[in-house]
């Protein structure tokens, strides 16, 4: 029989077949995922947990005969092959992991990753697998025109709604008893604290996520953090081009407003690349940190050492500061780490330049052709945000050097305290990591390190604050007004009146949020002076993480407080504004001008 016999054959039944393996698919997805949960957050007993695995690598048996039968009735099975050649490698391994474990009675994945010391593979593996399968289905869903049809909202209300979403389900797993060592179990003001600042890339924490959680916690904490760092819009975005043809207009105009890029097109390509050169930089960013780690610091097995490495690289690059070591990088073993800390220090200022910035210096096309044309300048956003940043990083180490030379920093030799100070002012911009004791700097650096946190990092990034180009409009604003001029010029290029007025409405909302919450806080937890709450309210809106050490100290009401400027803080002030506004009706008149006294 050839392949058009075979076609013929086939395609009478193949809207049934595709809407019955649709179907199971659904179906399974949730059951694996329910198992999962049930298994690594609940069931202590081998015996009922061997049957749950068993379950559940059947399940995996069943995603694997789906996908054959779909190559089947794909007709163009080779152009079916290459569009799904994501899918269908995760399917390969499936099949030869089930194929060695249950007819050859050698379990391929378990023997490759035993031998390097991670007895712990096996479960990630069937994890990560359920977890594409829950996105298949979360973008099949998005992907029905009935729900198209249905939601029509706005994209910063589906933005703001997608971290809600990522929070509570973070929240609930928190709350599983085999996801903390604590008999007890964790306490929802606690988990809700926990999942937000994590979802949020924050970084503060109310308990030790190194001793509280068990592994199963950590890596829904590491998974938190990744999904909340890229956002998880853009998660789904990516899947939907990564395992479908691509994505409609729709969605290109929702990932151009939620990623500020400059053009509809240009979001398009940054979606294409922006997956493969995060998982790329936390790559790089794990290996270095793995071959700097002492002989001080204790690992359980090479397994455990190679996930203390991910989780510090992703939780560098996503800007979150959250650490597995009691004391973070100020942890014994670790005060001495330089090049750890510059390598962290790194990537955080990566993550917070933005990606548009990164494609535009770092991308081979980019640099091909600046190298064919060396006059072509990067682009004017790239440029501010650059600068700015540079500028800003600077600032930060030298005041951080001359303001705590005699204190926090007396006792390293000139190279530690550079080293430790160039730290300490990338780690403001948004990332929550220290080198330092955080409780004994001084008033004068710790103000500072507030109005660094308050401006916070770029746009498109993961970092939090005002951004720089907020910053950078407001300041050329206030030039342009002292001398005079008209219109707000930089690098030869006129900025838009309109662009000014976003900036100044971001700025105002922040510090209306921040003064706020900072009353509130002042009331249900007065036994904290007033700077250290300041700190710890600036820290949570701009999403940095930095403490003097009363977080875990916070009356419920503070934590919900600081909760509250986490989430404003990540999906930003304006994104907020724009979700709750409404258009008015019409803006095509203009009253007469008139005269009114400022300053």
């Amino acid at each position: 029989m050839n392949t058009e016999q075979l076609n013929r054959l086939l395609y009478g039944s193949k809207l049934r077949a595709y809407m019955l393996m649709r179907r199971t698919t659904y179906t399974l997805t949730v059951v694996a995922i329910g198992l999962l949960l049930y298994a690594h957050g609940v069931v202590t007993d081998p015996k009922i947990l061997q049957l749950i695995f068993y379950g559940i690598d059947g399940i995996l048996a069943i995603f694997v005969l789906i996908y054959l039968l779909r190559i089947l009735y794909g007709f163009e099975r080779l152009k079916f092959l290459q569009r799904t050649w994501f899918e269908g490698t995760l399917m390969g391994i499936i099949l030869v992991n089930q194929v060695g474990t249950y007819l050859l009675n050698y379990p391929v994945i378990y023997n490759i990753f035993e031998g390097l010391g991670m007895p712990l593979s096996v479960e990630v593996y069937r994890v990560l697998v359920s977890l594409y399968m829950l996105m298949l289905l979360v973008v099949e869903l998005l992907e029905t025109r009935v729900h198209l049809k249905t939601l029509q909202v706005k994209p910063a209300i589906t933005f703001l709604m997608s971290f809600l979403t990522l929070i509570a389900i973070g929240t609930a797993l928190f709350m599983l008893p085999k996801m903390t060592n604590d008999p007890a179990g964790m306490r929802f003001i606690d988990a809700l604290f926990m999942s937000t600042s994590a979802s949020c890339i924050t970084g503060l924490a109310v308990v030790d996520p190194g001793t509280y959680f068990t592994f199963s916690g950590q890596v829904v904490l590491l998974i938190l953090i990744q999904l909340g760092g890229l956002g998880v819009m853009t998660f789904a975005t990516f899947f939907a081009t990564l395992m479908r043809q691509g994505i409609g207009i729709k969605q290109h105009v929702a990932m151009y407003e939620l990623l500020e890029s400059e053009s509809i097109s240009f979001t398009k390509s940054l979606l294409r690349k922006l997956i493969m050169m995060t998982l790329s930089i936390e790559a790089i960013g794990a290996v270095i940190i793995f071959a700097t780690w002492s002989n001080e610091v204790e690992f359980v097995g090479l397994g455990s050492k190679i996930f203390f490495s991910v989780f510090h690289a992703v939780s560098g690059f996503c800007n979150a500061g959250l650490s597995l070591f009691p004391e973070g990088l100020y942890s014994n073993p670790l005060q001495n780490a330089y090049v750890m800390h510059l390598t962290i220090a790194a990537l955080l200022i990566l993550g917070g330049i933005g990606f548009p910035t990164m494609l535009d210096v770092f991308s081979p096309d980019s640099m091909r052709t600046r190298m064919a044309m060396p006059w072509r300048n990067w682009k004017l956003m790239t440029r501010v945000t650059v600068y700015t940043s540079a500028g800003l990083l600077a600032f930060g180490t030298v005041t951080f050097f001359l303001l705590e030379y005699f204190n926090t920093l007396s006792s390293l030799n000139f190279a530690e305290a550079l080293i430790t100070s160039f730290f300490q002012s990338a780690t403001t911009r948004s990332a929550g990591f220290h080198t330092v004791d955080v409780s004994s700097i001084s008033s004068p650096a710790l103000l500072i390190m507030m109005i660094l946190m308050f401006i916070g990092a770029s746009p498109g990034s993961m970092g939090g604050g005002i951004k720089t180009t907020t910053f950078t409009v407001i300041i050329l604003t206030v030039w342009t007004t002292i001398v005079g001029k008209r219109n707000i010029e930089i690098s030869k290029r006129t900025i838009p009146h309109s662009v000014s007025y976003k900036a100044f409405a971001v700025f105002t909302f922040a510090v209306v949020f921040n003064i706020l919450f900072l009353i509130i806080l002042s009331i249900t937890d007065a036994q904290f002076d007033i700077l250290r709450l300041a700190f710890e309210q600036v820290s949570a809106f701009a999403t940095v993480g930095l403490s003097t050490g009363i977080t875990a100290g916070l009356s419920d009401i503070g934590k919900t407080v600081i909760i509250l400027s986490m989430y404003i803080g990540r999906v930003g002030t304006l994104t907020l504004a724009l979700a709750i506004s409404t258009r008015a009706s019409s803006t095509a008149y203009k009253y007469p001008d008139a005269h009114l006294a400022v300053g």
